[in-house]
């Protein structure tokens, strides 16, 4: 069954990765900048875009904003934990990975793919159960990034944690109340970030299993910050300490 992409900007770099097998565009449509740019990235691609009723868009976009625009995309590669581990590798990289436990809001997992992509991280890991998998509303959410991070599904995360610890991965854990402040901790070399849900943080399993514990110093009365925001404060920190280039793990 195909995949739904919905969205000027996520269809755009289903294209760009060369995914797309159809693509929906409203008559309705007005072919303004970003539509052109769709109809651009259509062309190099080679895929023909087929104007449709608005109709027919809305009842494909699975309630995502599409901007007049939905792609039937092939599905998603599956990637293993090694085989993300072999990508950083044979990029001659240390790996980054990112951890979501409990993470279940869709669009808060597509922003940390934008994260993720961003701040260069290896792979993103989910539980197979318990959090949401890779929807359309994580697609739009991510801006495409969907389309470019590898995301590794387990059966546990425990098990995941384990696994890096035996590659020789250090791996950290978003505490609000534990470790040092974030610009305090060595963040570079090989690293797997975890993150909780906001409401109940890492879980007792994976969280025994971590190196270190990091926390983001909160100067209100708010007590912790969206999963997605405390994700990019600690990964922009690696970036900027390996810019800095402080001495690896």
């Amino acid at each position: 069954m195909a995949r739904i992409v919905a969205g000027r900007n996520p269809v755009i770099e289903a294209l760009k990765a060369d995914r797309v097998e159809r693509l929906l565009i409203s008559e309705s449509a007005t072919e303004d900048k970003g539509l052109k740019a769709v109809l651009h990235h259509a062309e190099a691609a080679g895929v023909r875009p087929e104007r449709v009723p608005a109709g027919m868009i809305e009842r494909h976009s699975a309630g995502v904003a599409h901007q007049g625009v939905v792609a039937f995309c092939e599905e998603r590669e599956s990637y293993s934990l090694n085989e993300v581990l072999d990508i950083a590798h044979s990029r001659n990289e240390p790996p980054f990975l990112i951890l979501l436990d409990g993470v279940e809001d869709p669009h808060n997992l597509g922003a940390i793919l934008r994260v993720a992509d961003g701040a260069g991280a290896h792979g993103v890991v989910i539980p197979g159960r318990g959090a949401t998998g890779v929807t359309p509303t994580v697609s739009k959410s991510s801006a495409g990034a969907a389309e470019h991070v590898p995301v590794v599904q387990v059966g546990s995360l425990t098990d995941a944690v384990l696994t890096l610890k035996r590659a020789n991965v250090w791996v950290g854990m978003a505490e609000a109340n534990a470790g040092k402040f974030h610009y305090q901790e060595n963040l570079t070399g090989a690293l797997a970030l975890v993150m909780g849900s906001e409401g109940y943080g890492v879980s007792h399993p994976v969280a025994k299993h971590c190196d270190f514990a990091v926390k983001i110093p909160l100067l209100g009365s708010v007590t912790s910050l969206n999963v997605s925001v405390a994700t990019a404060i600690l990964c922009y920190e690696r970036v900027r300490q390996n810019a800095q280039g402080k001495p690896k793990r």
